[in-house]
């Protein structure tokens, strides 16, 4: 049966093309200010600038994932201890929403918070495991803690399930250390961190990543490392300043088109004051 109804005139089809063309344009107006928002808040919670002491040179570099929101829970930080020494952390929160880059400064401001408590980076992950659980959140955060002591030329580890880091010295020893660790904050309470301590008794750096660095769809996470140890071992070979090293770390995420955030922090330290570092090298 023919229809009775008007067919639509050239006029008509121009209008309606231009109605959807509205609000194709308004739902992508939404949806960048939106992202705008999530990485004003992001980037709003990383630190300015990372404290360094003497002999120690300290660089990151983060990037946002490629795909969604563009936004996480990916951070890094550095913050000094009650005792003197520099607290450096570095970390990633479940999840690519603003909900998790909003957890990610609840943990943040928890680490730095107890950070005026304890110098030690086992007992503030602990601490901070304890306070985000008594907050009542769904979420979880994977994190690594690490103490310098400008005085011993010491370098103690905690690890809450983040990927393991990298230790490079300039005689040529380049490596992913496997440190012992605990579950990422956020999921059990009580549960205690072990703590690895690194005597620095040469020049050095040790590179802290997250996953989004290390992992994607062409490279494993422990292929990703094995890249991070190869680039430290030539980049402390050759002397590299620590920002030269983070960035070119960071290549490494850019290259396997990353989807996740990504983070680098590279802790760059000359060889020791005479008497400084006692004993033998550890970790």
């Amino acid at each position: 049966m023919a229809s009775n109804r008007p067919a639509d005139t050239p006029d008509d089809l121009l209008a309606r093309l231009g109605s959807l063309t509205a609000e194709a344009r308004a739902r992508a107006d939404a949806h960048r200010t939106q992202v705008e928002l999530a990485l004003a808040l992001q980037r709003g919670m990383l630190p300015d600038g990372l404290p360094e002491v003497a002999g120690v040179t300290v660089a990151a570099r983060y990037a946002p994932a490629f795909a969604g929101l563009n936004v996480g829970g990916d951070w890094y930080d550095g913050f000094v201890l009650p005792d003197g020494s520099i607290g450096y952390s570095i970390g990633d929160v479940q999840g690519h929403t603003i909900e998790a880059a909003a957890f990610m400064g609840q943990v943040r401001v928890g680490l730095r918070a107890l950070g005026s408590v304890t110098s030690d980076p086992g007992e503030l992950l602990a601490r901070t495991n304890d306070l985000l659980l008594s907050l009542g959140g769904s979420l979880f955060a994977t994190c690594t803690m690490v103490r310098f002591d400008p005085v011993t030329w010491e370098l103690d580890s905690a690890r809450a399930g983040h990927v393991p880091m990298v230790r490079a010295t300039a005689s040529g020893r380049s490596r992913v250390v496997e440190d012992e660790g605990g579950l990422p904050l956020g999921i059990e309470p009580g549960v205690e961190y072990p703590v690895t301590r690194y005597r620095l008794t040469e020049r050095g750096a040790f590179v802290l990543v997250t996953d989004g660095v290390v992992e994607g769809p062409s490279l494993s996470v422990d292929e990703g490392l094995e890249q991070v140890a190869t680039l430290a071992g030539v980049g402390v070979g050759a002397a590299l300043g620590a920002a030269s090293l983070a960035t070119s770390v960071m290549r490494i995420a850019d290259s396997i088109g990353h989807d996740d955030d990504a983070a680098v922090l590279v802790i760059g330290h000359d060889a020791p004051p005479p008497g400084a570092a006692p004993g033998e090298p550890g970790g």
